[in-house]
């Protein structure tokens, strides 16, 4: 098989693009695996038991803000750096990101590498599932890893906090997307996290990132995606911004904006992990 003509090593790369580069000296390979409790599967596990050779585990939940009460909010720039360091990922890298499912928490580390001022970041699509299916080798051992220089520039207007997100839902300035189920988004569905209203921020539209993807777990082709947020409703002349429960499934919305070209994108960082928690903010339904 060869790499496809949509390969782009910037945003999203196929399996067999990465199966020829993988021996590159300046390739580095990240195992982004991450699962809501309820999908009963334990990431890290998985990853010593196979993984693509020469992948690093990137612990979403340790490589964050601990000092945050919501879930795996971005890591300060100082703490991405030292992580990523210790784990041989610096300047001069071409990284590839991919998760267990195929492809849902990859997304959230492209997003941080981007938030880092990193560009040339991909996400493997179809993620390990597609890798395996096809046949192609894994083993079960870390790599060595070696000390490497990173730099950051952190780029502030790739992410959004709860006051920027109900400035832009009161003023209706900005396209806010919300990649959570359908009937979560419409209040219909309890949220997984106790003490969380249902419903969602007004004025939002509902694209459950499963419709960007294909059934095997790769994303559609750009002309689907442009279809797909035409749908909801969404005016892609407009900047947006994502959302989801807590900011992981947010970045799957992100990726796929990037890809049919609409530059000017945000993720709210707190998600509906925050939203869903103050009383005081508007909570819409339907």
């Amino acid at each position: 098989m060869t790499p496809s003509p949509m390969d782009d090593p910037k945003t999203l790369v196929s399996t067999s693009w990465l199966a020829a580069h993988l021996a590159d000296p300046d390739l580095r390979v990240l195992d982004a695996s991450w699962y809501l409790p309820d999908m009963g599967r334990d990431a890290r596990a998985e990853y010593g038991a196979a993984h693509i050779p020469g992948a690093r585990f990137f612990d979403i939940d340790e490589i964050s803000d601990q000092r945050s009460a919501l879930p795996h909010m971005a890591p300060p720039p100082e703490k991405f750096i030292s992580r990523m360091r210790a784990m041989g990922v610096g300047d001069g890298h071409q990284v590839v990101i991919y998760d267990g499912y195929g492809l849902l928490s990859a997304a959230r580390v492209w997003w941080l590498f981007r938030l880092m001022g990193k560009v040339d970041v991909a996400i493997l699509d179809g993620g390990f599932p597609k890798w395996q299916a096809e046949g192609r080798v894994v083993e079960d051992m870390p790599p060595v890893m070696r000390d490497r220089h990173m730099t950051v520039q952190r780029q502030a207007g790739l992410v959004k906090d709860v006051t920027q997100v109900a400035h832009a839902s009161k003023l209706g300035e900005a396209e806010i997307i919300d990649a959570r189920s359908a009937t979560r988004f419409k209040g219909e569905a309890a949220e997984p996290r106790l003490g969380l209203r249902s419903g969602h921020i007004p004025g939002a539209k509902n694209v459950p990132y499963g419709t960007l993807l294909n059934t095997d777990g790769t994303m559609k082709p750009m002309a689907d995606l442009k279809a797909v947020f035409h749908t909801a409703g969404v005016d892609l002349a407009k900047p947006a911004i994502t959302s989801c429960g807590s900011g992981i499934t947010a970045a799957v919305l992100s990726l796929a904006l990037e890809r049919i070209g609409h530059r000017n994108h945000a993720l709210y960082d707190g998600s509906w992990a925050e939203w869903g928690m103050y009383d005081d903010l508007q909570v819409a339904k339907g």
